[in-house]
């Protein structure tokens, strides 16, 4: 196979080779916070010494790593561990080390630990739900300490944490409304700031206030930049003899014309070159797809171009969010050379990494697969557990027992239980505007009917009001246990949480004081004939004294009114079922 592009041409097949530097540990961590790198050697010993690696051109360079105790540190006392610790870890720390007898460092090419650093990005993904983008909180390369929880922000402001990367809401264009995300424990390495500036049929514009999506736009990583993106890509193909050209088409016209693009060959990165278009000669058993530069996570449908002698899968849906407890169908479609008699599997995928992959088995009642249809695989999951969050990739098998790799990216499975939340807080004082949401820890689709309940009794609710339910201003009459359920395809219920509301500070007093004024005025001592006109009117001023005093006057915070109802009292008259809430 021959590939030539304007300024790069290769000779043969392109082989994707990872881990050339012999048998390496990786290990991923976030840019800003520290690491601690174990010797491989079997025996640590007080003579061995740190090193790294790399290489320039074919040739090995090794480099003894001295000690700096601002930023890299190791114990060499005879019987520790003697563990690498490197503080406020950088890009130019994504090396290879290792550590070994002073007069054998070159054993350290067999046994490395390869360090990636990661920085925090909120990336921006186009969904089939309107003119709407869903967010996540992304390391360029997976974290080995697995996070505690992500923390999102908006205006600079605390929203909320959970354990899903995942943004719970689907969003439109708010050029005012900026959002970040940072670690649990690191807090103070939050993403750069993002802003979704537009959102239409074909495309979107991202401002990122700094970071890499800014570098492959030319400018610093430092400065602000806006980005258009497309929100769908495709390829498209001519043919002149046996010279194949292929374009990586977007559904953006106005995207930047500076774009950088990348190819996969074979299910792997070819990273040789990024322009838009590649031209192809005698190529017969390779496939093909494309991607935006920084915009990896929307990637065309694979082609193959004799599909004769290759095979490709494509995934329905690349992103799912499902509900604990329900249902989920994660579907695929594969190429006409998979013959329909190979056996067919789907693995699960926890952290990208296929030698951890777990092959899923039909499991009574649990796991289905269902392939009653040509060329078309289904996997059904059915009583989703939050443990099913995971990649899914469907793999062949051929008739000479060969399997097919896996495809990565998969389908990215996310399942989520459902949460009510206060905003400002579950202990208000009356007066306040609060904001109950039904929250999920990934955003559900726009068509997701929501119930709401009060004291177990349900709530109809305005047509304003569904997965957020305000009551402004809040009175006590809204103090209760509340709860909120999903009512399609089936009823799925959060737990209860309680809405505690306290009288507002000073209000029976004052009430009184006012009804005591006006008394005084009513009853001049020096008239009688109002004396006597006053005595008829004593007892109903005295009748609404002591509900001042008792604080039984009519509340002024009752504008809000939602109905409650529940099956046994539908008969009943409208008084009878009616809750203010």
């Amino acid at each position: 196979m021959q590939l030539a592009e304007a300024g790069c041409v290769f000779m043969g097949f392109i082989l994707y080779i990872s881990g050339a530097q012999g048998r390496a540990n990786s290990i991923c961590a976030l840019k800003g916070s520290s690491v601690d790198l174990p010797c491989s050697a079997q025996k640590p010993t007080s003579s061995m010494k740190w090193y790294t690696e790399h290489l320039e051109g074919s040739k090995r360079v090794q480099k003894e790593l001295s000690v700096d105790e601002n930023h890299v540190t190791y114990n060499m006392s005879e019987g520790s561990d003697l563990t690498l610790t490197i503080k406020g870890v950088n890009e130019s720390d994504a090396k290879f080390y290792c550590c070994r007898e002073t007069d054998q460092p070159e054993l350290c090419w067999h046994n490395t630990t390869e360090l990636h650093v990661a920085d925090l990005q909120v990336k921006v993904i186009p969904t089939t739900e309107g003119q709407t983008v869903t967010l996540m909180c992304s390391t360029s390369c997976p974290l080995t300490e697995n996070p505690a929880a992500y923390i999102w922000y908006k205006n600079r402001e605390f929203l909320y944490q959970d354990w899903s990367p995942w943004y719970q809401n689907l969003v439109s264009s708010e050029e005012a409304v900026r959002y970040s995300c940072a670690i649990k424990g690191y807090e103070d390495l939050r993403a750069p700031e993002v802003s979704v500036d537009s959102v239409t049929p074909t495309c979107f514009k991202v401002t990122y206030a700094k970071g890499r999506m800014c570098s492959y736009t030319q400018k610093s990583v430092d400065e602000p930049c806006s980005i258009t993106y497309p929100r769908e890509v495709y390829i498209t193909r001519t043919q002149v003899k046996n010279r194949n050209t292929l374009t990586c088409d977007t559904s953006c016209p106005t995207a930047d014309p500076q774009t950088a693009y990348r190819w996969y060959l074979n299910k792997q990165l070819f990273s040789h070159c990024e322009s838009q278009a590649i031209t192809l000669l005698h190529s017969y058993f390779e496939i093909y797809s494309c991607a935006v530069k920084g915009h990896e996570n929307l990637r065309s449908d694979e082609n193959c171009l004799n599909s004769k002698y290759c095979w490709s899968v494509n995934y329905v849906s690349r992103r799912i969010c499902a509900l604990e407890g329900s249902s989920v169908n994660i579907s695929c479609e594969y190429s006409q050379a998979s013959n329909q008699h190979a056996s067919k599997i789907w693995n699960k995928v926890k952290r990208l990494d296929e030698e951890d992959a777990e092959i899923l088995t039909e499991d009574a009642g649990r796991v289905e697969y269902h392939d009653h249809m040509e060329k078309e695989h289904m996997l059904r999951i059915n009583n989703l557990q939050r443990n099913d969050s995971a990649e899914y990739t469907f793999r062949l098998q051929m008739y000479d027992e060969r399997w097919t790799q896996s495809h990565l990216p998969g389908v990215t499975l996310v399942v989520t239980g459902l949460k009510v939340t206060f905003t400002p807080a579950a202990v208000v004082t009356e007066g306040q505007r609060v904001t109950l949401t039904c929250s999920t820890s990934c955003p559900l689709t726009d068509n997701t009917n929501y119930m709401w309940y009060l004291n177990s009794r349900p709530l109809i609710l305005s047509e304003n009001q569904n997965k957020h339910l305000v009551l402004d201003p809040v009175g006590s009459q809204h103090a209760g246990n509340y709860s909120c359920a999903v009512t399609a395809p089936q009823n799925i219920s959060s737990q209860i949480e309680t809405l505690t509301v306290h009288l507002f500070p000073g209000k029976p007093v004052a009430i009184l004081n006012a009804v005591k004024l006006a008394v005084l005025l009513l009853v001049p001592p020096a008239v009688f004939l109002l004396h006597l006109t006053m005595r008829k009117k004593k007892a109903p001023a005295a009748e609404l004294s002591d509900k001042a005093q008792t604080g039984q006057m009519d509340s002024p915070y009752e504008n809000i009114r939602l109905m409650a109802v529940t099956p046994v009292t539908q008969t009943e008259s409208a008084e009878q079922q009616e809750a203010i809430v």
